[in-house]
């Protein structure tokens, strides 16, 4: 039997109180450090043990003295799910704003974000420039460009998901075991190794009662948002970070691929234009998830950043 990743820095579960919710929250190092926290949030449908790999990866100089958290969104993971029928942007924001004062007070953080996650935390470092000492975004790309004319179709079609959602035609795939998670991880992401996966799959899913392992995620999730993507206020907001920025892509550049030509990187590598102060990399033989794919990689280019 193949032997299961085994974590090399455990981290200690806890839940802290977020606007009348609990998140649940993965803390690893110092309490009482004097450096920066290191804040890790993590992307669409997925959770913050996604983190372990890279935080296994840091060198000991640097894990060394060092508060590291990474956080389950709401509705994911063993965060609280809000009892609504869907999720609203700008609820993350202040999440993550209720969650740093829990942990940080007034002291400015290092923070990263993966996808959906690197998204808010750009975002988030324009609406408080001040609580962000650097900024990491892993492969948060944003959205294709919306127009007015397209809301009246949205909001239809955000009605419309919301009744599918009611009559659980959007409900969340059950598997029979945490066999069977893992093999959905690996083919989602061929690249995942299966010790990994298999690991993954115990804290991407749990046992209902049933005896069907279900995924730690909110259905309503997969609703679209009523509200269309405004670039201008994208860009306001990426203007306003005065910390410095770590862009960090994946060589697949799977993005592409997903858009099928609505939106580009050469687009969002524009957008990138109104960071004041931007530097970029990229990860070698990764797709999207390169957090999993390599994560020495990506310890090395965090560790280089936040020390430089």
């Amino acid at each position: 039997m193949l032997q299961m990743y085994q974590a090399r820095r455990p981290a200690h579960s806890e839940f802290a109180p977020v606007r009348n919710l609990k998140y649940h929250v993965w803390r690893w190092g110092e309490t009482d450090s004097t450096q920066p926290p290191l804040v890790l949030m993590h992307g669409w449908m997925d959770v913050a043990a996604s983190y372990q790999f890279v935080v296994d990866a840091f060198s000991p100089a640097f894990f060394r003295g060092r508060t590291i958290i990474a956080a389950d969104w709401r509705g994911f993971g063993l965060s609280d799910c809000p009892g609504h029928d869907n999720y609203w942007f700008p609820d993350y924001l202040a999440d993550l704003d209720f969650l740093l004062d829990h942990y940080a007070g007034d002291k400015a953080v290092d923070l990263v974000g993966h996808s959906m996650g690197g998204n808010v935390v750009m975002l988030y470092a324009g609406v408080r420039p001040q609580r962000i000492r650097r900024l990491v975004n892993l492969e948060g790309f944003g959205m294709p460009a919306t127009k007015a004319a397209q809301a009246p179709r949205r909001y239809a079609k955000w009605i419309d998901e919301l009744k599918s959602l009611h009559r659980g035609e959007l409900a969340l795939k059950s598997y029979a075991n945490a066999d069977g998670v893992a093999r959905r991880l690996m083919k989602t992401n061929p690249r995942l190794s299966e010790d990994k996966a298999q690991w993954l799959a115990r804290h991407w899913a749990r046992p209902n009662a049933q005896d069907q392992w279900d995924i730690l995620g909110d259905a309503a999730h997969k609703i679209v948002n009523a509200q269309l993507y405004r670039v201008d206020e994208v860009l306001a907001a990426f203007a306003a970070i005065t910390a410095p920025v770590l862009s960090v892509e994946a060589s697949d550049k799977q993005m592409e691929r997903w858009w099928e030509g609505k939106y580009t990187l050469a687009e969002f590598h524009e957008r990138l234009r109104s960071v004041p102060q931007l530097q970029k990399a990229v990860v070698r033989d990764a797709g999207h998830m390169l957090h999993h794919d390599q994560p020495e990689q990506l310890a090395r280019l965090i560790e280089d950043f936040l020390l430089s």
